[in-house]
């Protein structure tokens, strides 16, 4: 009997755990050191010191850092470039467009509004991820008139 119940309870504490998220960080770090590999060259660097990460995996989420586009061009092309790359970053990292869930953009001029939305739609599957969007006063670093950064769910 004691063998039996004992079972049961471990079978009950497992499920739990599962259920309340304890089970994620186990299966997260088992797979997660092969997917950061695939993160080669992420941490940019200032003067040899570390100073931010372009992806980061942290259980089941993927962080991509803002990206921009630093070329001569109008926010159709700056937007177009900017989502390849986040694409480019998500699928490397095991994920993909279908899979953000949140996505802010910052725009250099909100007078380009409606054609960064016009370059953005359809981007992201049926069910496009919730967004936030301004316009940065004092602009985009590197000179982009857009940039992007996103949190998606593993595939």
């Amino acid at each position: 009997m004691k063998t039996s119940r004992r079972s049961l309870f471990k079978k009950l504490v497992v499920g739990l755990t599962g259920v309340f998220g304890f089970g994620i960080v186990k299966a997260g770090t088992e797979t997660r050191s092969s997917r950061e590999e695939a993160l080669t060259d992420n941490v940019v660097m200032d003067q040899e010191i570390p100073l931010f990460s372009s992806v980061r995996i942290h259980g089941d989420l993927v962080f991509i850092s803002g990206r921009g586009a630093h070329f001569q061009g109008d926010i159709t092309a700056h937007t177009k470039h900017v989502l390849d790359e986040i694409q480019e970053a998500l699928e490397k990292a095991g994920s993909s467009m279908e899979h953000v869930l949140k996505a802010n953009v910052y725009l250099n001029d909100l007078k380009d509004y409606k054609a960064m939305n016009d370059a953005f739609r359809g981007r992201f599957g049926k069910t496009p991820p919730v967004r936030t969007t301004i316009a940065a006063s004092g602009g985009i670093p590197g000179d982009s008139l857009v940039e992007i950064d996103c949190i998606a769910t593993l595939k």
